[in-house]
């Protein structure tokens, strides 16, 4: 089965981010060790929150865009691995392993849906 593991962090959390949470050389070596694993369907980063763009309705359903960054918005996700593995279990077992669930933030574990 597939699962999504979202490598997610807080804005206002002091041990997430450039002044803390896991080594950049963690995030190599698991990304290292998942893919010789050969669980990995697909993985990829993203740059920070204040660099993303928000396309919404307004209240008469009209597109609007919004360049961040989002103050109001605290979580984001920094990173995401599409991994295909027997069972939740071993989903999990990954997501413990992930520097991305280290102080500092956590991963998100969510089955993808089949359609």
């Amino acid at each position: 089965m597939k699962y999504a593991l979202l490598l997610m962090g807080r804005t206002d959390d002091a041990g997430c981010g450039d002044h803390g949470g896991a080594d950049p050389e963690e995030f190599f070596a698991f990304d290292k060790e998942i893919t010789e694993a050969g669980v990995v369907v697909t993985s990829f980063a993203l740059e920070d929150p204040e660099h993303g763009v928000r396309v919404s309705s307004d209240d008469d359903g009209a597109r609007v865009v919004t360049s961040g960054p989002f103050a109001e918005v605290q979580e984001f996700v920094g990173g995401t691995y599409i991994i295909e593995v027997a069972d939740i279990d071993e989903a999990l077992s990954w997501a413990r392993r992930s520097p991305g669930s280290a102080p500092g933030g956590h991963v998100e574990v969510r089955p993808v849906a089949p359609y």
